[in-house]
């Protein structure tokens, strides 16, 4: 089964979308087999991590804008603004897919993960992401 998700961001930061990508799972109807995730932009990406503590994302948020700040002299493509080209890097050095375990029928994620679209642009947008869920032969 494949389903298409739209997620609207309200700018840089971080979105849960695991119940999203549960009902996906649910809706296909397979017991065992995978899950996974892609997001169809280039400033924009998609994580796994705490998702009962929400200091936990503006930490990893805080670490990403020291890593790679926006206005950086380094960069020359600036064609859309100062955080152009540090949200290509921010989704290059982190996930454009993801790959989930389906168990009963659900997903195989640990007691405190979460799967969360990673805005890296400041202005608004909505993101596409294609959910494509194989069952185990």
């Amino acid at each position: 089964m494949q389903a298409t998700l739209e997620v609207a961001t309200d700018g840089r930061g971080s979105y849960e979308i695991t119940s999203r990508v549960s009902d996906v799972v649910a809706r296909s109807g397979v017991d065992r087999g995978l899950v996974n995730i892609f997001i169809q932009h280039t400033s924009a990406s998609l994580f796994i991590s705490e998702n009962a503590d929400p200091v936990v994302r503006k930490d990893l948020e805080a670490f990403m804008s020291r890593t790679v700040p926006d206005g950086d002299p380094l960069f020359r493509h600036t064609a859309e603004g100062p955080d152009d080209m540090p949200a290509h890097v921010r989704s290059v050095l982190t996930d454009c897919n993801l790959s989930v375990p389906v168990m009963s029928g659900r997903l195989g994620l640990g007691t405190w993960q979460g799967i969360f679209v990673w805005e890296h642009r400041h202005a608004r947008h909505c993101r596409r992401l294609v959910v494509t869920v194989q069952e185990a032969k």
